[in-house]
């Protein structure tokens, strides 16, 4: 039997599979197949667009299983999601699945015209669902999510980014405040994973040749086998150590190991407890680690009309802990871990003050010299079963003024400040993958917040490079490779290089250079500032 796969990429509060992320859930549907007995063919969404022969080929598959859904729509770099739009188009197949978080936004009439079009939609979460469904085709077998995620590592090797992937690993599913009135975490029963099976996961991809891991599919690491007993759970510091030293023991050569989503609300409550805890991971996890916040907002009474979790009060308490013993410079150029924030807007009871409250918020984080590294403002995105279902868009609407007068504002006085003393001018970062070829080259390093670089050159997607910060964007930095050859640099290369820009041409000129010495008699006393950036 011939079944396909199709990843239409997923992008959600606990969970990114938006290239160059693979989610959990293609690994579980290939483990399921496989355990079945059927090897299937993997692709994504920007392989399938305009690709006639992979259609025509998809036509005489058996069954093709669709992945889908962006509950927390963001800019990506690495893929384009598939959209509403193109899901009457995903009908290829003699029998069509669609799952994924995109099944939450359809309407009864949308499911029925995609009925009509050979699609069967599967109502998420959707694992349990699918798997009754295969086993009415192939025959019964037992469910276990955590041997379909071992037998599914291999799906990797299909990925069009392989080796340069990075994994996405469930830990938890759920959420256990679950009364945020926006987020859809509430639909998960909590499902928390023996450590023993994530490590074994983790090392059968590592075996197949991952390098790059993001502990990103809960709704906060800091309670992954924590004391569920308490109305706040209660960290447990020793035993996420021991997880982490599993995790190297089996798999001593990753490149990347972060995190995604941290409850400031468990920091500030358990605060000797999380400091531990920021320790292992600064200790046990690779720099550039960011911890993604849920403020959503800074005004009290937004908080409480949402039953938002933590208050403005126990984020700045959180974001100082992290700050404590995480803003310290890795090996990799970036600070070895460090809190994100994000921000929703259109909530509940906001007002004008509302974005002013935040905007201080921000301010004061910068006048206590703490840091952030990224700031991330997202309208809120309605979905059925939600409190925020009877309320729908309509203060989105109302202030969308303030919300582009706020989110310009915060770039501005914000980000750039921000950006600037996490990455000052001249600092290496290395193992920089590039992604997107030009005159100006996009290249990011694998991390869970990756800062995107403006490389000056051109240079082939996939290859990797070090490079120095010579410039600022609201939220991007520009960079030139590091060392810089002189004797094959542009002259816009040349010219980006502090102290060098007006001599630029002269140099041009009169290379080939034998040794960096003879750059001296051009540079002068320029020289010492910027030997660090060049080679011959």
């Amino acid at each position: 039997m011939k079944v396909a796969i199709l990843d239409g990429y997923v992008d959600e509060p606990s969970c990114l599979g938006v290239p160059p992320y693979i989610a959990p859930y293609p690994r579980y549907i290939y483990g399921m197949l496989v355990d079945f007995g059927v090897k299937p063919l993997y692709i994504t969404i920007d392989e399938l667009r305009g690709n006639y022969k992979l259609k025509e080929k998809l036509k005489d598959f058996d069954l093709l299983i669709t992945i889908a859904g962006i509950a927390v729509p963001g800019k990506y770099l690495g893929g384009n999601p598939l959209s509403k739009k193109e899901l009457f188009d995903i009908g290829l197949a003699r029998k069509n699945i669609l799952v994924g978080p995109i099944t939450l936004e359809l309407s009864k009439k949308e499911v029925m015209q995609l009925e009509d079009c050979n699609i069967k939609v599967v109502d998420f979460p959707f694992e349990r669902r699918l798997f009754e469904s295969l086993c009415s085709i192939f025959g019964r077998r037992d469910f276990d999510l955590n041997r379909f995620a071992i037998l599914g590592a291999e799906v990797i090797r299909q990925h069009p980014d392989f080796p340069y992937v990075m994994c996405e690993i469930e830990t938890y599913r759920g959420c256990y405040w679950a009364k945020c009135s926006f987020c859809i975490e509430r639909i998960h029963k909590l499902w928390i994973r023996d450590p023993k099976n994530v490590v074994a996961e983790i090392k059968a991809l590592y075996d197949m040749g991952a390098k790059y891991f993001r502990l990103g599919r809960q709704t906060d690491f800091f309670t992954y086998l924590a004391d569920f007993s308490r109305d706040i759970p209660k960290p447990n510091p020793e035993k996420l150590k021991n997880f982490h030293k599993a995790i190297w023991h089996n798999c001593p050569k990753i490149k990347t190991l972060h995190l995604d989503n941290v409850n400031p609300k468990t920091i500030a409550t358990y605060p000797e407890e999380s400091k531990e805890i920021v320790k292992t991971i600064v200790m046990y996890q690779t720099p550039g680690n960011v911890a993604a916040f849920g403020l959503e907002s800074a005004d009290e009474r937004v908080v409480k009309k949402n039953t938002l979790c933590a208050t403005p009060e126990e984020v700045m308490k959180a974001i100082e802990i992290v700050n404590e013993y995480g803003r310290y410079v890795g090996y990799n150029g970036l600070p070895y871990f460090l809190p994100g924030i994000n921000f929703v807007i259109g909530l509940k009871g906001e007002r004008k003050e509302t974005f002013d409250l935040n905007l201080e918020f921000l301010r004061e984080v910068l006048q206590r010299d703490l840091l952030l590294r990224r700031i991330n403002i997202r309208q809120v995105k309605i979905f059925p079963g939600t409190p925020m279902e009877k309320v729908g868009y309509r203060i989105v609407i109302k202030h969308k003024k303030y919300f582009r007068v706020f989110k310009k504002r915060v770039r501005e006085e914000i980000d750039n400040v921000m950006l600037q003393k996490i990455l000052p001018r001249g600092r290496k970062i290395t193992d920089l993958r590039c992604e997107a070829e030009g005159k100006i080259t996009y290249a990011r390093q694998l991390a869970t917040y990756p800062i995107l670089v403006g490389l000056i050159g051109s240079y082939k997607r996939n290859t990797i490079l070090d490079a120095r910060v010579v410039d600022y964007g609201y939220r991007s930095i520009t960079a030139i490779e590091c060392p810089l050859n002189v004797n094959k640099a542009t002259i816009e290369q040349l010219s980006s290089i502090p102290r060098i820009e007006k001599r630029a041409a002269e140099i041009v000129a009169k290379r080939p250079f034998k040794s960096l010495e003879e750059l001296k008699e051009i540079l002068r006393s320029d020289f010492e500032v910027v030997k660090d950036y060049i080679t011959v």
